[in-house]
């Protein structure tokens, strides 16, 4: 867990968004639409284009966290061994990337939707080659040949497909046989302060509920997403990251910066004055802390899933284990 303090910039509502369940009916198009992809591209070219790339920079503090956390898993024992190439699904400016190694990898393809998030760092910030390719993450395929990537990861970014079991399917079926997907997405509740605080003030203001934090990944369902999208060897774990702000203004302003403003279709794109003043107000008082800072959650779903191949353990039978639980307890 991380607690960090931002300093100030003006307020708008920002949001975040998830995952939108489905049948999968084709690995290349979703019947779904739920996001305004064109708006979320525009979204994260803007980020990046204020300031010349510095005030996106200076938000980089949740991506660079989740970035170090996966680069553990990456690193864990039971992934022992080298990937020549690794392609960086939705990398923007590569946060995961930059922390790989000419030991372990000796190139990354950092694929965006947003050309400028893409070009925001140099060369010279990665260890290893770049390779920089502009795709929308719905349509891997459409780019990516089947059976030609050795590892594919994604920090961060699956939350705002419209079909996400398509998406994982895609990867599975771009990664060769025994290849690693490993990836981190926001769970349902994340922001769960700021959601509150926003559908109290709504209705205590205008007497009902609009979706400005769209719906989120739930952790129970991701193992089975895996298993549904054709991944063996499954690992999935939740962890939190926790950030402290000045105020609710603060966490407003560092979401817009982020990229990652409400795109859902449909959407109300501003909320009256004096609701977010409300929504202010009960933020501070149902989750303020003592110091006076104000607590925001991102809870971070972490998965990694292998794609079948002939040579691959098998897990063991339901019950055959010979270790007790309780003696090891």
């Amino acid at each position: 867990m991380i607690l960090a303090t931002r300093s100030c910039f003006k307020a708008h509502l920002r949001s975040f968004a998830s995952l939108a369940s489905s049948q999968v009916n084709s690995a290349t198009q979703s019947p779904f639409q739920v996001f305004d992809r064109e708006v979320k591209r525009s979204q994260k070219d803007r980020a990046v284009a204020r300031d010349g790339g510095n005030r996106s920079r200076t938000v980089d503090y949740v991506r660079n966290e989740v970035a170090d956390r996966m680069i553990e898993r990456f690193l864990a024992s039971d992934i022992k061994r080298k990937f020549p190439s690794i392609l960086d699904l939705g990398s923007g400016s590569g946060h995961f990337s930059k922390l790989l190694e000419p030991d372990r990898t000796q190139k990354v393809t950092m694929v965006d939707m947003s050309k400028l998030a893409l070009g925001r760092d140099p060369d010279t910030e990665f260890e290893v080659q770049v390779e920089r390719l502009v795709l929308d993450e719905e349509k891997l395929l459409d780019t990516i040949p089947r059976n030609s990537q050795e590892a594919i990861v994604s920090c961060l970014s699956l939350h705002w497909v419209n079909d996400l079991p398509g998406v994982l399917v895609q990867i599975k079926e771009a990664l060769r046989p025994d290849g690693v997907f490993i990836g981190a997405i926001f769970g349902g509740d994340t922001l769960f302060e700021l959601r509150t605080a926003l559908q109290l003030a709504e209705v205590e203001r205008e007497g009902g509920i609009s979706p400005h934090i769209s719906p989120m990944a739930d952790p129970r369902d991701m193992s089975n997403l895996l298993s549904r999208a054709g991944f063996n060897l499954l690992t999935v774990d939740v962890d939190e990251v926790k950030i402290r702000y000045p105020s609710m203004w603060e966490l407003l302003d560092d979401l817009r910066d982020m990229g990652e403003n409400n795109a859902i279709i449909g959407r109300r794109h501003l909320l009256r004055r004096d609701t977010l003043a409300a929504a202010s107000a009960i933020y501070k008082e149902l989750h303020g802390e003592e110091d006076g800072t104000l607590p925001a959650t991102f809870q971070v779903i972490y998965m990694i899933g292998w794609k079948p191949a002939p040579h691959q353990p098998e897990p063991l039978e339901r019950g055959s284990g010979k270790t007790s639980l309780k003696k090891v307890l």
